[in-house]
């Protein structure tokens, strides 16, 4: 049961091209994000669709794949676990950031 804390599956299309950093290190820093759809018709049976984005990085061989292989529209399955972080702007503002680290990823589509 212990495999199960902190898992997230997501399905989804990516919203834009993802963003590729190569650090000092020479690691590789993939980021982007992907929408989710779930459609329930409301309680005058009209049909909607409610979109949720969810932010994704991805590090090393996983990011050079995302690197290569994916692009905005693509459909992806994703395997990783949710990242809570904080930083200060250079205004001093404290910002939070929720994101999925990507350990797993499977193309979809075509």
């Amino acid at each position: 049961m212990n495999a199960l804390r902190n898992k997230v599956l997501l399905i989804g299309n990516l919203g834009k091209d993802p963003e590729v950093l190569v650090l000092e290190s020479g690691n590789k820093l993939a980021k982007f994000s992907i929408a989710t759809n779930e459609t329930y018709r409301n309680a005058k049976g009209e049909k909607v669709t409610d979109t949720q984005w969810h932010q994704v990085v991805a590090w090393g061989k996983t990011a050079e794949i995302v690197e290569n292989y994916l692009a905005r529209g693509k459909e992806v399955a994703v395997e990783g676990k949710l990242i809570h972080r904080a930083y200060d702007t250079p205004e001093g503002e404290k910002k939070y950031v929720t994101e999925v680290r990507c350990m797993e990823l499977l193309l979809l589509g075509k």
